[in-house]
């Protein structure tokens, strides 16, 4: 699995309050690299104002653009002013710049989910059991999570969250499979992700208590 554009953002935020009523401005700074060669860097920095964007430099574009009434005059003088030449230079100064520290502590980061597989009371009759794959704490944000009966994948009765962001930098995810269970039948969870070699597999055993399951769960091997 792999991404084609990462992005690293540095935030600016000014505020200035007057009694009961608040003005919020901030200026958000991207750098976004497509390869560690930097073909293709790109520098886009937005100016907000109250929740709307009102000017936006984007280095491929090469000038400010205005979103608002306000933001068409700005950007039209600092097209003309020194601001121009400054923001351009930002692209060398800033991303490039920093291009080995984004990648050493951020973009090539990579970190293992912890995975717990357990049972649950299903939320409707359709089917009399429900199993629910945890990954918990992965970095970076993109994983594959999908379930197999006797080895293989299983797309009906699913449900799955979106990759929940923890707030400090992992993330989690939760998928379900509503199912009917057979006898003598093996129901696993497979999980894929950047920072594993190869997909993991982690297998259900009903028959076991659930600290057992557990154990299982957290030793599984890979196919």
């Amino acid at each position: 699995m792999s991404m084609s554009i990462f992005c690293v953002s540095l935030t600016l935020v000014l505020s200035i309050f007057s009694g009961t009523d608040g003005y919020f401005y901030h200026m958000m700074r991207q750098c976004r690299y497509s390869s560690k060669d930097l073909q293709g860097i790109e520098l886009i920095t937005s100016y907000v104002f109250n929740q709307a964007e009102n000017i936006r430099f984007n280095s491929t574009v090469g000038k400010f653009v205005g979103y608002t009434e306000h933001g068409v005059k700005n950007a039209e003088a600092w097209n003309k002013g020194p601001e121009l030449a400054g923001e351009l230079g930002e692209l060398e100064r800033v991303c490039k710049h920093n291009a080995d520290l984004h990648y050493s502590t951020i973009l090539d980061k990579t970190v293992e989910p912890h995975v717990r597989l357990s049972s649950v009371a299903p939320p409707s009759g359709r089917h009399p059991a429900m199993l629910m794959c945890s990954a918990y704490d992965f970095f970076p944000k993109p994983i594959r999570v999908t379930w197999l009966r006797d080895g293989r994948e299983v797309k009906s009765d699913v449900t799955s969250t979106e990759e929940l962001a923890n707030g400090d930098w992992y993330y989690q995810i939760h998928s379900h499979l509503e199912y009917t269970p057979r006898s003598g039948e093996k129901i696993s969870c497979m999980v894929e992700h950047i920072s594993l070699t190869e997909p993991m597999v982690y297998h259900w055993d009903p028959s076991l208590p659930e600290a057992e399951r557990n154990k299982i769960a957290i030793g599984a091997s890979g196919l």
